[in-house]
């Protein structure tokens, strides 16, 4: 089990209610820990994203999907904050920011609800452990999308905090191979 109990503390302290509770189940496969359910719970807006394999991925019970977005240049990407935790990373997220249509910093787990919603096209993203990326990484693969490292393997307990998610699988090799240079 992966437990953040206030994912986006820094929106929870200053009254922003883009925080949440993520709470992460893995599975060993081939001996390695990998997110096979997860849950993404806002408490102000009472919304709860659950996503699980084999079962699909929910907003309050009603079925949800992550929306078509094939062209980087249409894509809404949200990550932390370039001056956040991530500053070593940045200089890299940043071509997958500059290449999308709007870029959003700073709405924590509220970010992979909207993504698996279809709201919102690609999450890049660092420095972050597995109680941070398990329960958001099930819900939106659950929900159509696909999630990976910046090397582009699966997120599992192997994994060095460095992730992309995205809603249209499609945009996985451009973000990766901006993340590349």
């Amino acid at each position: 089990w992966h437990l953040d109990p206030i994912d986006g503390t820094k929106s929870f302290i200053a009254g922003v209610p883009l925080f949440g509770t993520l709470i992460g189940l893995a599975q060993r496969i081939e001996g390695v820990p990998t997110p096979i359910m997860g849950v993404i719970d806002q408490p102000i807006t009472n919304e709860r994203w659950i996503g699980a394999d084999g079962h699909g991925a929910f907003l309050n019970g009603v079925a949800i999907r992550t929306r078509a977005c094939p062209d980087i240049a249409q894509a809404v990407v949200t990550s932390s904050g370039p001056d956040d935790y991530a500053r070593e990373e940045y200089p890299a997220m940043r071509p997958v920011h500059q290449a999308g249509k709007w870029i959003l910093y700073g709405t924590a787990c509220y970010d992979y609800g909207l993504l698996a919603m279809g709201f919102q096209d690609i999450v890049v993203d660092a420095q972050l452990g597995e109680h941070d990326f398990a329960a958001p990484a099930a819900v939106i693969r659950n929900a159509g999308g696909a999630t990976c490292d910046w090397q582009g393997r699966p997120l599992d307990g192997n994994s060095d905090g460095r992730v992309l998610m995205v809603g249209d699988p499609a945009l996985l090799s451009p973000c990766l191979e901006l993340l590349h240079g």
